[in-house]
């Protein structure tokens, strides 16, 4: 099966532009025959976008646009992990929230537990729950990046019955996440697969961020630098890639 990440450079606060930057990556991802897609934390807003744009334009999930994507993956056969900011229904509160489209409907959610104490999260109040989302037959375990800056909240996956941890991040290289993320594979024995980002927005730059695939441990596919859309292929019998390498198809922000 075909996998492809979106390590991308969103454009803070600029949500119709990243969207229609998402449309097109998911058209191409399916052109070349990927079947699930990941995307990177906050790809859609940008990382510092509640000063920029505030926070009252997001809504309950799926708003409008999250049930195009909904549509448009069920057309395609798509499975897509998609990181946008929801609003609770009952609470009024805003979570960073990374969203499982399986045949055309939201079939799992994670919000975002590990909630960067900075002024950059102020706006997002933390999960408080791990629940794997079952994907053809597979139990799939979500994470956002903090998430996996300890090992408990994979090992609680991993007794779950996950069998993937899936992880979109936005982590950049001064604190390297790398130790981090190969603790995280070996202490549960799963697979990780990290969708990261690049770029930089104010004093953070992303430019070396790593987007990568761990199997018992070891990154096995690593990829940093220019937005790319990245493509592999995963064998779930092995439970390893097939590939050696990423595929990688350059993204410079207006087209594909």
């Amino acid at each position: 099966m075909k996998v492809a990440f979106f390590h991308i450079e969103p454009k803070p606060g600029q949500i119709e532009a990243n969207r229609r930057l998402y449309e097109r990556l998911i058209q191409t991802s399916a052109m070349l025959g990927a079947r699930w897609i990941l995307t990177p934390e906050l790809g859609v807003s940008g990382y510092y976008f509640a000063d920029l744009i505030g926070t009252l334009w997001i809504k309950p999930q799926p708003d409008e646009w999250m049930n195009r994507i909904k549509l448009e993956s069920r057309r395609l056969g798509l499975v897509v992990f998609l990181s946008h900011p929801e609003r609770d229904k009952k609470t009024d509160k805003l979570h960073n929230t990374l969203f499982a489209f399986h045949q055309g409907r939201i079939s799992g959610r994670h919000r975002k537990i590990e909630v960067h104490p900075g002024a950059e999260e102020a706006w997002s109040s933390p999960g408080d729950s791990l629940k794997p989302v079952a994907i053809d037959g597979t139990r799939i375990g979500m994470l956002i990046c903090a998430d996996t800056w300890d090992t408990h909240h994979g090992l609680e996956l991993q007794k779950k019955a996950a069998k993937l941890l899936v992880v979109s991040a936005a982590w950049g290289h001064k604190y390297p996440p790398l130790e981090h993320w190969k603790t995280l594979s070996l202490s549960t024995g799963l697979p990780v697969w990290i969708c990261n980002r690049t770029g930089q927005e104010r004093n953070v730059d992303w430019s070396q961020a790593e987007s990568m695939v761990l199997v018992k441990g070891q990154p096995v596919l690593r990829y940093s630098g220019k937005p790319a859309l990245l493509v592999f292929d995963w064998d779930f019998e092995r439970i390893a890639p097939n590939s050696v390498e990423f595929t990688i198809i350059p993204v410079d922000g207006r087209k594909t």
